[in-house]
């Protein structure tokens, strides 16, 4: 496994990244500090936007049956989470600039460490939406009608924490959106499993990103930033547990929604297998849980890009069941 070690190297690296990704490796230099500001080099950001995508699409092909339109679904999709996952992390690092440069973790990101300038980051920030404009353009209407609705979440979402304890149910808002996003690029309108599948989205964003944002709490509290973490604060693991049974039972009513009508008895049990993958792990996420232990925070955070690749692999089996 790649060092974590939370020291930043001498050319700008940021902390909590893996020492050897493949920005510090092999990327040119001059497009480092853009790359790091778009967190290229942590790409677990990109999964989770992703992942919902994946389930809606896949759980509609389950559902009506596979079309080849999917295929493109699947990789504009792919493209559109890392452009706009990168959007999104560099217009929170804009706003967030003065708290990062106050954070042992963030301090070393792009724009409070000087690599990057605010104008500079604005500009690249806009390429990246407007490349993501251009494959939201491909889907059809309603799609694109609700991508273009999903940035009013990206642009709410980095001031959450300067309001409310819940940021993570912001977070979970828009980062979900995905589900709704792909379910109708594929059907082409929206339906109540999506919606199921959009909640049960948001209540594991609630559970992940609470587990992510233990490592920031001591930090956080000093400087008056609000966060799950912190309103949870030694009843975590109880209501982790119940976001997590939230989300698996949600999931599970957008399987019953999605196939119980439209597919065989076989389809429904492979989804409902996958529910239930999704569900184990994140009791053992739950199992392994140390709040206070910011090493294991980062790690089980980072595990549930496995937690959300199980639905997507046994919805796609669903499809040929």
């Amino acid at each position: 496994m790649p060092d974590t070690s939370e020291t930043p190297e001498a050319d700008g690296q940021v902390s909590d990244a893996y020492r050897g990704n493949w920005v510090d490796r092999g990327a040119p230099e001059w497009t480092r500090p853009y790359l790091r500001l778009s967190r290229a080099d942590r790409p677990i950001g990109t999964w989770l936007l992703l992942l919902p995508c994946w389930w809606g699409v896949a759980l509609a092909a389950a559902s009506t049956g596979f079309r080849w339109i999917d295929i493109w679904i699947v990789i504009g999709t792919g493209i559109g989470a890392f452009l706009m996952r990168g959007a999104g992390c560099t217009w929170n690092d804009i706003t967030d600039r003065d708290i990062d440069a106050g954070v042992a973790r963030t301090r070393s990101r792009p724009i409070p460490s000087g690599q990057v300038t605010v104008s500079n980051a604005i500009v690249w920030m806009v390429l990246q939406s407007l490349t993501a404009f251009l494959i939201l353009l491909t889907f059809n209407t309603t799609a694109i009608a609700l991508g273009i609705a999903s940035l009013v979440l990206v642009a709410i979402y980095p001031f959450a924490k300067r309001f409310t304890y819940w940021p993570q149910m912001f977070l979970g808002l828009a980062f979900n959106w995905g589900a709704l996003l792909a379910w109708t690029a594929h059907t082409g309108s929206l339906g109540w499993p999506s919606f199921f599948l959009y909640l049960s989205g948001i209540a594991w964003t609630i559970f992940y990103d609470t587990i992510y944002a233990h490592q920031d709490k001591e930090d956080d509290a000093l400087i008056g930033v609000k966060s799950t973490a912190l309103l949870f604060g030694e009843q975590t693991g109880l209501r982790l547990r119940q976001f997590g049974i939230a989300s698996v039972v949600l999931m599970a009513l957008a399987v019953l929604g999605a196939l119980t009508h439209t597919a065989g008895q076989t389809a429904v049990i492979v989804g409902l297998l996958g529910v239930a993958g999704f569900g184990a792990h994140l009791y053992w996420q739950l199992r392994l849980l140390d709040p206070d232990d910011t090493e294991t925070c980062l790690r089980l955070f980072r595990a549930n890009r496995d937690a959300g690749l199980i639905p997507v692999l046994f919805f796609g089996l669903a499809i040929l069941a």
